[in-house]
């Protein structure tokens, strides 16, 4: 497996898995922070019809970034949402919805 050549993998050195219909799961071996670098998100639907995967900022607004919803993939095969930004508010927290997990990437505290 390659990394593709964007700028922004150059600093993912960490990895987190979320599970299917996690609420605010907050990324980072020490509970993370302001500062933390999002680097990456990989969505991996189990069903075609997946729900949503939001990210929020410390205790910020809820920021979506796959809508998910009926037949909203067409298979099952993962794919990759580029954020590359830094937390401004607190520790990054994800949100997935039911039939959908993801990989988070960055430099997480």
């Amino acid at each position: 497996m390659t990394t593709p050549d964007y700028p922004i993998f150059v600093n993912s050195t960490q990895y987190q898995a979320i599970a299917v219909s996690q609420a605010n799961t907050v990324l980072g071996p020490g509970g993370g922070a302001a500062g933390d670098y999002l680097s990456h998100i990989t969505i991996v639907p189990a069903s075609t019809s997946p729900g949503a995967v939001t990210i929020t900022d410390g205790g910020g607004s809820p920021i979506t970034i796959f809508a998910g919803g009926a037949s909203s993939v067409s298979s099952l095969v993962p794919f990759t949402v580029a954020v590359g930004a830094k937390s401004m508010n607190g520790a990054w927290k994800v949100t997935t919805g039911t039939s959908v997990s993801v990989v988070a990437c960055g430099q997480l505290t």
